[in-house]
């Protein structure tokens, strides 16, 4: 039986590599791959893949919304996030979002195509780092995210404005009025406690809800 996947990450690079290591093992195929979540939220549906492979840290959206959305829309459809960020709170939210498998970019080449079988047959697929960190969250209890207080569309919001986008680009992007995205995006740095777009840009990064440079 051929396991159909698709591939979300910003990066050709890594999109190539993680397509050349699929191929080769005989009952894979690569059905799509895009560079955003916004585009994987678009197309994911309409292909079914049966799993997908997706990148937290990728523009328009990040990977953890974009998994949350798609457990909705295309609920067959297995997600793995491959990552480069190894925290318990990365890998708590992806697994709360609906994933069900959390790689590290780092060991992705020789775990890759085991964690494509493994949630395609139905199981949780967790590479050692990300088990370590899971494990080390529920020792520990655990500690709320701030980003738990925003709603889909606040987080979705904040994406867009430290990506540098004007009220008016996201309004368009979001199909809301200008108004009301101020709306958000003053409610949104209200509920953070923060008081400028530096300040947000800084704790987007931390969180890994947009990519670096």
């Amino acid at each position: 039986m051929t396991i159909r996947v698709f591939l979300a990450d910003d990066h050709a690079l890594m999109r190539d590599g993680l397509k050349a290591l699929l191929q080769v093992a005989g009952d894979i195929v690569v059905v799509g791959e895009v560079g955003t979540g916004r585009e994987a939220v678009r197309l994911v549906p309409e292909l079914k893949p049966d799993v997908l492979l997706m990148d937290i840290a990728m523009p328009e959206l990040n990977g953890i919304d974009a998994a949350r959305t798609l457990r909705e829309k295309c609920p067959e459809t297995r997600i793995v996030i491959v990552s480069m960020h190894a925290t318990s709170e990365h890998v708590f939210r992806a697994l709360e979002a609906g994933a069900a498998g959390y790689l590290l970019k780092e060991s992705a080449g020789t775990e890759v195509v085991a964690a494509v079988r493994a949630v395609h047959a139905g199981n949780r697929y967790l590479s050692r780092a990300a088990s370590e960190a899971v494990q080390h969250r529920s020792e520990r209890g655990g500690t709320a995210s701030p980003l738990d207080s925003l709603s889909t569309r606040e987080r979705q919001v904040l994406q867009l404005v430290v990506e540098g986008k004007s009220s008016a680009e996201i309004a368009r992007m979001v199909h809301l009025s200008p108004k009301t995205v101020e709306t958000y995006r003053s409610r949104l740095m209200k509920k953070l406690g923060v008081n400028d777009i530096p300040s947000l840009v800084r704790l987007a990064l931390q969180h890994g809800i947009t990519p670096p440079g």
